[in-house]
């Protein structure tokens, strides 16, 4: 995205974000960590910071990895287009990382690239896949309020305390505690100051961000009720699950194009709306035959079900446009693409007819691209 084509940020907040990836995966077991893992064939993180960089009105996204995968970050960041993205070497713990993120924008020196500093900064795990810009929003405007925001949800098990025996020593109210997740977000100086004050012990076994923003600087978080898909993958199970998730969600996204005439616009605004209170829908209108960021921004999305929507005898070579954008994203690789071929029959278009030659040039067209994963489909429409 160009500068100066960006959204305005809730409140009319400049706002960046800080994606923590440093972690070794222990608890994942297996020698990738966690972050770098493949889910339907993309590493983990890609998913991350997909979700970030789909919200336009965040400035800048610096994920923080180990020393010996910023090399991997890198190759990532090239092969799935992210954009907007800094790499930056992460420290021996959470909070260490989570620091040196926050310095790229406060100290000049400790980034080649240039970042403007941001009014509000979002903390965001990379191995948190699915996140809507809706809670992170939310989070946002809560902290340009209270200086510090962050997502909540109720805690599923009962947490109990042992003794010295191994003994119980007693429970906590269910009711009164909330699970911390992500993301959260601060005002910018004081996050930075709070870092700045830390003790070694805090940086080497802290976890909780908004508690540093309380010891430190005296300020209060706003939590905000998340959603209950902002876990976080920490065992070898929740990449399944991650998995069935994404499948699910493949399902659910649909991009909807037609090209700049009139009556194709209309048609092009009329079906998202009827389907949009069932699935998620994207719709544009351009002309195929010109390389459009919106629409590749849409793929690098992972979108796999298209609908073209057009009044011209199928329109075979636009159509082509299309098929050799997918085949670059290599997302035909990971899951079959969906294609539907909308051919609208206006009245006064007198000259239209369909016969075995157009019928004959259709099913070649199918079949060569079902070898590349992409399956098409025509539908003929009468249009009054």
């Amino acid at each position: 995205m160009e500068p100066g084509s960006r959204g305005a940020a809730p409140g009319g907040v400049s706002v960046s974000a800080v994606l923590p990836a440093g972690g070794s995966g222990e608890r994942l077991g297996g020698a990738t960590p966690k972050q770098f893992c493949a889910v339907q064939g993309r590493p983990l993180v890609s998913y991350a910071v997909r979700a970030m960089e789909r919200i336009n009105w965040i400035s800048d996204i610096i994920v923080v990895v180990s020393p010996e995968n910023i090399e991997t970050m890198k190759t990532i960041i090239e092969k799935y287009g992210h954009k907007r993205v800094t790499v930056v070497e992460g420290g021996i713990t959470r909070h260490r990382s989570i620091f040196n993120g926050l310095k790229v924008f406060a100290e000049n020196e400790f980034s080649s690239h240039l970042v403007q500093k941001p009014e509000v900064v979002i903390i965001h795990d990379a191995v948190r896949p699915f996140v809507e810009e809706d809670i992170v929003s939310k989070v946002v405007m809560a902290a340009k309020e209270h200086g510090a925001a962050g997502a909540i949800r109720p805690l599923v098990s009962t947490v109990i305390a042992s003794a010295a025996d191994g003994c119980l020593d007693h429970s906590l109210e269910r009711a009164r505690y909330r699970a911390s997740e992500m993301p959260q977000a601060f005002l910018f100086d004081i996050i930075y100051e709070a870092y700045q004050q830390c003790t070694d012990y805090d940086l080497d076994y802290g976890t909780e961000c908004l508690h540093l923003a309380l010891k430190y600087c005296k300020t209060n978080a706003k939590l905000v009720e998340g959603t209950a898909d902002l876990w976080k993958v920490t065992y070898k199970r929740d990449l399944y699950a991650a998995e069935s998730i994404i499948k699910d969600n493949l399902s659910q996204h649909i991009c909807v194009i037609t090209n700049v005439k009139e009556t194709l616009a209309q048609v092009g605004f009329l079906l998202p709306e009827s389907l949009k209170s069932q699935i998620k829908v994207e719709a544009i209108s351009m002309s195929l035959s010109k390389n459009d960021s919106c629409l590749q921004n849409i793929i690098s999305g992972q979108c796999y079900n298209f609908v073209c929507v057009n009044d011209e005898r199928w329109a075979i070579q636009e159509t082509q446009e299309l098929v050799n954008m997918l085949e670059k994203s290599n997302i035909p690789l990971l899951c079959p693409v969906v294609l539907i071929l909308v051919h609208l029959n206006i009245p006064e278009n007198n000259s239209f007819s369909i016969g075995i030659e157009d019928l004959t040039m259709i099913k070649k067209f199918a079949r060569e691209t079902k070898k590349k994963n992409i399956l098409v489909y025509g539908l003929l429409i009468q249009y009054k």
